[in-house]
């Protein structure tokens, strides 16, 4: 969370984080600036990110996949349900694409395995064998976006995909478990107050703000 207290790390839209600032503090202030730019970033798409890229690093340390050398693929692991080799794609959710995603995703899927196939890279490689592995929720939530990708490359989600990882039928519901124990045991006291009073206190003093004259 430290880099979101430093003001460098933010690209500031000056006539947005005036609104937001007012909104949030019916002022136009340092604290009311910092609130505009840090709760989005660590209640937002920050923490999401961090989760996808976290988890995808984990794999790789418990040695349950590899990391993949192939672009656009996250990781590479032997599906223990089907025992093929399968290159995968990670998702955080079952809505995390959007429409304009689709037709670049199963471009990329097609060109790679047509590739393989034509300098005999990959042996007895499948359309199946591409995967979009998404890290939570059920089937019935899948976006209409990930069920047009699923016509041609599987797209499997929660527990599914987390048994074929690890060969555990019960993983993913004990990892979500362990997790929500793990969170409630956190002491989150003041801890998003502390970030944003610091990133306050560097915009008090930044050039970037004129905050007398309003």
């Amino acid at each position: 969370m430290t880099n979101n207290c430093r003001l460098k790390s933010y690209n500031i839209n000056p006539i947005v984080v005036k609104y937001l600032s007012k909104i949030l503090e019916n002022n136009y202030s340092p604290e009311g600036v910092a609130k505009a730019l840090y709760y989005p970033r660590v209640l937002g798409t920050s923490i999401n990110t961090s989760f996808g890229t976290q988890i995808q690093n984990m794999f790789v340390d418990l040695q349950i996949a590899e990391g993949s050398m192939i672009k656009g693929m996250d990781i590479e692991f032997l599906d223990k349900v089907d025992n093929r080799k399968k290159w995968c794609q990670l998702k955080a959710g079952p809505n995390t694409i959007n429409s304009e995603d689709v037709k670049p995703l199963i471009r990329k899927f097609t060109d790679t395995i047509n590739l393989a196939r034509t300098n005999r890279a990959l042996e007895n490689v499948r359309n199946t064998d591409f995967i979009v592995g998404v890290l939570y929720g059920e089937e019935a939530e899948l976006s209409m976006h990930y069920k047009k990708i699923n016509i041609t490359h599987p797209v499997i989600i929660g527990n599914d995909f987390w048994y074929r990882l690890t060969g555990f039928p019960d993983f993913y519901n004990g990892l979500v478990d362990a997790l929500h124990h793990s969170i409630n045991s956190l002491d989150t006291h003041d801890l998003i107050h502390r970030g944003c009073d610091q990133l306050a206190e560097e915009i008090r003093t930044s050039d970037l703000f004129k905050f007398n004259s309003l």
